[in-house]
């Protein structure tokens, strides 16, 4: 199990034992914590999340707020596939704390230290036994926060009638899948009072990047790159798809990635041509284009590149003259990036150059016909971001470029997915250190043979 934003166990080399013999075990239940122990976790930028805060109090302007953190997932019940801990993300994004069964109060006007409370659940030193120490509302966990206010969530309901008397405004709550079984979101939702969803603020604030959170990006794409790139080293004609995927997440988790942003695509042949396959179960065969389609997730941020590539490190001339006007339709719409362009926009523009320049390629119809899905999303917790579509680029803003062509009839499909930053003077490639040419994939392939 994972609990993040813990504290570590000591360990130490047990003291000699005395000339008469080893001393006599502990007795069961004798075991105490050690004080002032290291926190564990990815520290958190506390200047960063303390802005975030304080814009999001200027935004409501006069309320309160109070954001829930994560509990723990049912092993036997969600079928979890990682860790059986991931934090909420509008927690996070305002904490960067990863501890679960957690509070955060925030009173408007006001936003700064001195209007934000955090609640922590009273520690349990048997149960630490099972999972590891746990923040509690100490100075330690004060310490790890930035937050000089961190209180006992047995104090919560008393601190927050207080703080709705005082700012006499609206009560905002995220409200969305996250807290749908929370019962203290329930009640407060039906108590008669002015409740807003609090959802709308901060995903709107979460559209344009902080630089603690690019560079988190930056991480997890850099990390996913390594993966695809062992991934084209690693094929073979004859491999299943799943030991292609094995040794992409293996450089994953080699790398410190916390998991993976969703479940890993790996389809070859015909499965190539199927958007959201990850069943990754056939078995490869010489002449197969290869798609793959993952990204690592670190500190909380995911990326999402996507490659395609000839399992025997050779493009047919059919497989390049597709693969070529998927890229030079990719190159196009990331020319066209900049601060005021629109998602749409660029979609438009990648349709059209790619229907422009198809040819016969893709026999009577142009090839944009199969092109078949969105051009763009946003990128950052969510893989599929939150944001409005229709928002104007502004320098921050992370999203993905990915044009494909799937031609079922022939077992041929071909996606290039890349993540960009949209900069002030145009755009930034942040997965660049994925091969992207025909030529630099055959290179790769054939250095790794």
């Amino acid at each position: 199990m994972r609990i993040a934003l813990f504290l570590v166990f000591g360990i130490t080399a047990p003291a000699p034992a005395p000339a008469q013999g080893p001393p006599a075990p502990a007795p069961l239940g004798a075991w105490t914590p050690i004080p002032e122990l290291p926190v564990m976790g990815r520290p958190v930028d506390t200047a960063a999340v303390a802005a975030r805060r304080r814009a999001l109090a200027a935004r409501i302007g006069r309320g309160v707020v109070l954001v829930p953190s994560a509990h723990e997932r049912q092993l036997e019940r969600d079928y979890v596939q990682d860790n059986d801990f991931r934090q909420n993300n509008t927690f996070f994004y305002l904490t960067e704390l990863e501890t679960q069964d957690a509070w955060l109060l925030i009173v408007a006007p006001g936003g700064d230290d001195r209007e934000t409370v955090l609640f922590l659940p009273p520690r349990n030193p048997a149960q630490e036994r099972w999972t590891g120490l746990r923040l509690g509302p100490d100075s330690v966990a004060a310490r790890a926060s930035g937050i000089p206010r961190v209180l006992s969530t047995d104090s919560l309901d008393r601190v927050l009638r207080s703080a709705r008397a005082r700012a006499a405004g609206p009560l905002y709550l995220p409200l969305d899948v996250s807290t749908r079984d929370e019962p203290r979101i329930t009640d407060l939702t039906f108590d008669g009072g002015d409740v807003r969803s609090l959802r709308p603020i901060v995903d709107s604030l979460r559209l344009v990047k902080d630089a603690d959170e690019v560079s988190r990006l930056r991480k997890a794409i850099d990390i996913t790159t390594l993966g695809h790139i062992a991934a084209m080293r690693a094929a073979r004609p004859g491999m299943w798809e799943y030991e292609i995927e094995a040794a992409l997440e293996a450089v994953f988790r080699r790398n410190g990635a916390d998991r993976v942003g969703y479940p890993s695509i790996v389809g070859s042949g015909p499965n190539s041509t199927t958007l959201h396959y990850d069943v990754n179960r056939r078995r490869t065969r010489d002449g197969d284009l290869v798609l793959v389609d993952a990204g690592a997730e670190w500190g909380q941020y995911t990326a999402d590149v996507t490659r395609t590539f000839p399992v025997n490190g050779r493009f047919t001339p059919r497989q390049k003259a597709i693969y070529d006007l998927v890229l030079a339709t990719e190159l196009a719409a990331y020319d066209s990036t900049r601060p005021g362009v629109t998602i749409a926009q660029l979609n438009r523009i990648a349709r059209d150059y790619m229907g422009a320049h198809s040819g016969s390629l893709c026999g009577d119809q142009t090839c944009d016909v199969y092109f078949i899905h969105g051009l763009s999303h946003w990128l950052g917790m969510d893989v599929h971001d939150v944001g409005d579509y229709s928002t104007p680029f502004r320098p921050g803003m992370v999203l993905t470029i990915e044009p494909g062509i799937y031609l079922p009839q022939e077992s041929l499909g071909v996606r290039i997915e890349d993540d960009v930053l949209v900069t002030p003077g145009g755009a930034e490639w942040l997965s660049g250190k994925a091969p992207r040419t025909t030529q630099e994939i055959e290179r790769l392939m054939r250095g790794g043979r």
